[in-house]
């Protein structure tokens, strides 16, 4: 049987370029997820977006480098997602984080 479970949705907005010391910041994130014990993270590297300043990031084979979007996608038990969320945050400059309530299916085995 499958089981509903309210849970949080923290999706983080970023550049691929955007660093962290100097490694990129979206693995600097889902090392520090993993390892304060989170239940899971998808990164997802986008085709095309903008941000807040309106500059246009695409993938194009005319374009070595486009800086392109990416989305870190982490669902957990909002205890866990309240904790790891102030050692994300100074992790994200000039991206963007976003917490929303869900209704997490999980899968009995």
């Amino acid at each position: 049987m499958d089981a509903v479970e309210k849970a949080v949705m923290l999706r983080v907005y970023l550049g691929e370029s955007d660093e962290v010391g100097r490694k990129a910041a979206y693995k600097a994130i889902v090392e520090l997820l993993r390892k304060e014990g989170i239940a899971g993270a998808t990164v997802l590297r986008g085709v095309m977006g903008f941000g807040k300043k309106s500059v246009l990031h695409t993938a194009s084979p005319l374009r070595l480098s486009g800086d392109l979007p990416v989305v870190i996608e982490v669902v957990d038990a909002q205890h866990h997602i309240e904790r790891v969320l102030p050692k994300i945050a100074p992790m994200v400059r000039g991206g963007l984080i976003v917490k929303l309530p869900v209704d997490a299916f999980v899968r009995a085995e």
